[in-house]
């Protein structure tokens, strides 16, 4: 049987709150498009010499990933509360000089058992929006290290 295209809504990003005295992974609410670039920040070194036979060759030195979320600025409509992964992610994280600019980062399709994790920094995107519009949100996540994986758990 040919397998089948998985529906883009179907992804779950998370963020650690890294000043949580017990483990808390934050929901990113309000997303509404992704970007997982896996070549990002890739660096290559020509390796083409004469017994290449007028072939190019290279070698990765270095790789990289990043991600990008984009949707709409979230609130509680009860209370009022920004989303907490977004406001972790704009208030907390993205205020993080130095090596307290690298947190943790999570995400899986619901159809996965486990997720991908990242440490990474993270560069705040643009909020705005017109007369008709919601506020948009954003935020670019760039890998630091190799990526790892946890087991989804209830």
């Amino acid at each position: 049987m040919a397998g089948r295209p998985i529906d883009a809504r179907g992804w779950v990003f998370e963020v650690l709150d890294m000043d949580a005295t017990e483990e808390t992974w934050l929901p990113i609410s309000g997303v509404n498009t992704f970007t997982h670039n896996p070549g990002e920040n890739e660096e290559t070194v020509d390796t083409t010499v004469f017994d290449s036979d007028g072939m190019y060759e290279q070698d990765v030195m270095q790789r990289g990933a990043s991600l990008g979320l984009e949707g709409l600025y979230y609130v509680d409509k009860a209370t009022g509360e920004r989303d907490p992964g977004q406001a972790y992610v704009d208030t907390v994280w993205a205020n993080a000089l130095g090596v307290d600019s690298r947190g943790m980062i999570r995400w899986r399709h619901k159809s996965q058992t486990q997720w991908v994790v990242w440490e990474a920094t993270v560069t705040p995107g643009e909020q705005g929006g017109g007369n008709n519009d919601k506020t948009s949100w954003s935020a670019s996540f760039t890998r630091c290290g190799a990526p790892s994986t946890l087991a989804v758990t209830p």
